[in-house]
């Protein structure tokens, strides 16, 4: 009999705002830690991912009702020891002051990054370590200290993460607070030096006002609804096959999962039938496939199907790809059937709602200047998505629109390069990390300024301003930049 871990009770605000000040004052007293300190908090990070693999993936199991192990050690912890790997390997890169033209040939003009001190990580369900842990990567190789708050949606993952943590790491150097939705209120009230939280654009309003009150720096990792677009010179069946590869990857719960995709009107059925022989390829059967990972409980099931029970009852057509037409009706799990929505429409949610799950709108277009701007339209995507070999259409695409990231030829593909931003803009998010943007996200760019010798430094402002102060401003203040 499967055992299901509850969710642990609420950590009390004055505990969450007791441990931040020990991380604060160990911060303080001991300064900002040495290449060799962060190097071996990074190893500590990778060494718990590495040494407890398994236990990870059975714990993200156990939450979903049904996990791919072979994603969950992909996704949740190849993809964070990758990051901290990089974060280790250009770390003292990283920290070398940036020299800047001074004023005076014999001024020296620097940048020197200091931590900011403690970084609250509010972080979700969906990849409860990758999007937990990951971005310890900037946090410790800038010198900070971390707090950890995971979902309570996937509380086995959430205590072994509180474990795991505890065993490796003093909690003035990163500790894990578990709880609900209070506890997650309570969490982005406290007065971090900054705030990462991934999660839905609905509970960032409320993050964003908590964290104003602190005047705490955000970074906001959001979603959205991330569009595909088809050209007409692309290969259908090599796209239809990319984008259900990454819509049914942990059955579309991803918030780089493609959304919604634009197809040329000629092309729609070719495209649909081609979506049908990429899962049918991929997952011969469905219900109890161990490759085919469940939607996380009952309520998010629910709520999915009603965006296809909504579809169908403002006229849409259905496709569900059941390869081997089992009955969903009955099962211990929550897996749900890839599914097209034809014909779709503006006024059904499946089209104004982020999907989150393994459901698909196909929607026929014309020309690439409508889907531009119906794109324009929306608020700005997460990631864009283009197939063709178009390079004058994709130059058109990319220069017309707007978003987080784009991929070419694939789906989510740029998030696996850790030298590029991750990160969205406007509803899809605030700020970027992974490679260096993690590291600048969550390092204080401080200036530095060595005065020169010259005598002309210390006494061009100070008065009496005579013919020579006159002089050097009419032969500075020009249109000139020589």
């Amino acid at each position: 009999m499967n055992t299901v871990t509850p969710i642990a009770p609420d950590t009390n605000a004055d505990v969450m705002k007791a441990l931040l000040g020990r991380q604060r004052a160990s911060f303080l007293r001991e300064g900002p830690p040495s290449i060799d300190t962060r190097i071996d908090r990074i190893d500590r990070v990778i060494a718990l991912l590495v040494d407890h693999k398994d236990a990870i993936a059975a714990a993200l199991s156990e939450d979903f009702g049904s996990r791919s192990v072979e994603a969950s050690l992909l996704l949740d912890v190849f993809t964070c020891v990758g990051s901290l790997k990089y974060a280790k390997a250009h770390l003292a890169e990283w920290l070398k002051p940036e020299q800047h033209e001074a004023l005076f040939p014999d001024a020296v003009a620097e940048v020197v990054y200091q931590p900011k001190g403690v970084v609250g990580i509010l972080s979700p369900w969906n990849f409860p370590y990758q999007l937990a842990l990951a971005p310890l990567a900037g946090i410790l190789a800038a010198g900070n200290r971390a707090m950890i708050k995971p979902s309570e949606v996937t509380p086995a993952s959430a205590a072994l993460m509180a474990d795991l943590i505890a065993g490796a790491f003093d909690e003035t150097e990163i500790a894990v607070v578990q709880g609900g939705p209070a506890t997650g209120t309570a969490f982005t009230s406290l007065a971090f030096d900054h705030l990462i939280f991934t999660g839905g654009t609905a509970i960032a309003h409320h993050v964003m006002r908590a964290a104003a009150e602190n005047l705490t720096p955000l970074t906001l990792e959001l979603g959205g609804k991330s569009p595909v677009i088809v050209g007409r010179s692309a290969d259908l069946a090599d796209a239809a096959r990319r984008v259900m590869t990454v819509k049914t990857l942990n059955a579309g719960q991803i918030c780089l999962a493609p959304d919604h995709v634009y197809v040329p009107e000629e092309s729609v059925e070719a495209f649909a039938g081609h979506a049908v022989a990429a899962v049918g390829a991929m997952y011969p059967a469905l219900k109890e496939n161990p490759d085919y990972t469940s939607i996380v409980n009952a309520r998010h099931h629910a709520r999915v199907q009603g965006l296809i029970d909504d579809a169908r009852a403002k006229g849409a057509r259905i496709v569900e790809i059941n390869p081997a037409a089992e009955n969903f009706s009955q099962q211990a799990a929550h897996r749900m059937p890839p599914t097209l929505i034809l014909d779709p429409t503006e006024e059904m949610r499946v089209l104004q709602e982020e999907i989150f799950g393994p459901v698909l709108p196909v929607l026929p277009y014309r020309d690439i200047a409508d889907v531009i701007d119906r794109i324009n339209a929306r608020p700005r995507p997460l990631a864009l998505y283009y197939f063709s070999q178009d390079q004058q259409e994709e130059a058109r695409v990319l220069d017309n629109t707007t978003s987080g990231g784009v991929t070419v030829n694939d789906c989510m593909s740029h998030v696996t390069a850790e030298g590029l931003p991750f990160g969205g803009v406007g509803h899809s998010g605030m700020g970027a990390y992974h490679g260096k943007f993690g590291f600048l996200a969550f390092a204080h760019p401080r200036a530095v300024y060595h005065q020169s010798k010259m005598v002309e430094a210390e006494y061009m402002m100070r008065p009496p301003y005579g013919e020579a102060m006159r002089g050097f401003l009419a032969a500075a203040i020009c249109k000139s930049s020589k």
